[in-house]
């Protein structure tokens, strides 16, 4: 017995501290600095993806937003002067490419530019931003009935109920908040969240991709995680609707843990075991789950270990010019199972790329 309880005290330390790297040691080739790297650089190098060919769509403005996390968060000056450079080259030289703010989707550029003011102080930035920001909340004189019932009930008038918007939403609102300190902002975002779990997120802990759409489709599901991963960290610890989206976000992260499959990371349609694994969302669940560990709201012991096993299992889908494959294309909402099914699969789309980005920045957090 004397000799049991003394190898039980000599392991357990180890156990331990094994059990905190688990998020933290990783093999070369694998750690988030590595990847950062290549993602980041791969972004510079890169044509912009115009939404609908016309203006800077919410995928670059989301890459372009992680690799300047990431240039900052490594103080990589070098890197980080030349992502600036390009956002701008995009103002002065590239003006026809800024989106208006008329969509939920084109909205979120702000959220960049912000992020960019909180890291250069450039006064520039922070202007253009919070326009987007606020104008989010201004209802337009040529709003339509719809649009205008959303905005006299307090909220957005971009509001759709998709589960998308949860992050495009949240995110813009979120960093305006980060930048004033103006509760109305947090405020905005969390009573949205609050409106979408109620209306979109089914028993089982997942969320259809709209109200007439009842599919659990993957990338859909993971911008309302990272979106309720995001607001948590932020939202006060004594906000109305902090319980009501710690609730959603644990019981989500719950049935995720169940659906993540034998390659360790998520299939196309969540609860489909014969549809193919899809990078963008299944990374889109890794980041929440890195998030959820390391503030807390997940049991570490848990959750680590399936976090490490989706990051391992993610980073072989990169290739060797740094793009991330098997991404699921830009999708609308239908109603029709099989057309999940078929969706085109990307090489180096932005919906990927931005993803592992966020992963790597939460890993390095």
């Amino acid at each position: 017995m004397n000799k049991c309880f003394f190898i039980l005290l000599v392991l357990l330390p180890f156990q331990l501290f094994a059990q905190k790297n688990v998020l933290t040691d990783f093999p070369k080739g694998y750690t988030p600095e590595e990847v950062g790297e290549r993602l980041s650089y791969r972004f510079v190098d890169s044509k912009h993806a115009l939404y609908v060919g016309k203006w800077i769509g919410y995928y670059e403005t989301f890459t372009w937003s992680g690799a300047l996390e990431y240039a900052a968060m490594t103080k990589n000056h070098k890197l980080l002067k030349l992502i600036r450079k390009k956002f701008d080259y995009l103002l002065t030289e590239e003006k026809q490419y800024l989106p208006p703010k008329t969509h939920v989707d084109l909205n979120t550029f702000g959220s960049l530019a912000l992020k960019l003011y909180r890291i250069t102080k450039d006064k520039h930035y922070r202007e253009l931003g919070m326009s987007y920001a606020d104008s989010q909340w201004e209802l337009p004189k040529e709003a339509t009935s719809q649009e205008k019932e959303w905005a006299e009930k307090g909220y957005t008038w971009q509001t759709r109920l998709w589960i998308d918007d949860m992050y495009m939403i949240t995110i813009l609102q979120i960093e305006a908040y980060k930048v004033t300190k103006e509760i109305k902002y947090i405020n905005r975002a969390a009573e949205e969240m609050v409106l979408y779990l109620d209306k979109l997120q089914r028993p089982n802990g997942l969320f259809y991709h709209a109200l007439d759409v009842p599919f659990y489709w993957g990338r859909g599901n993971g911008w309302i995680a990272a979106g309720m991963s995001e607001l948590l960290q932020y939202l006060p610890e004594d906000h109305k609707d902090r319980l009501r989206i710690m609730q959603g976000y644990k019981k989500m992260m719950e049935s995720l843990k169940i659906y993540q499959n034998s390659r360790n990371i998520w299939n196309q349609l969540i609860d489909q075991d014969d549809c193919w694994s899809e990078t963008s969302g299944s990374a889109m669940f890794a980041f929440a789950f890195i998030k959820g560990v390391k503030n807390g709201w997940l049991d570490e012991k848990e959750y680590a270990p399936l976090a490490r096993k989706a990051w391992m299992s993610l980073v072989t889908y990169i290739n060797e010019q740094g793009d991330v494959t098997e991404i699921c294309i830009g999708t609308d909402r239908k109603n029709d199972k099989q057309y999940y099914y078929n969706r085109k699969r990307c090489v180096g789309d932005y919906h990927g790329q931005l993803a592992y980005l966020w992963c790597v920045n939460a890993l390095l957090e």
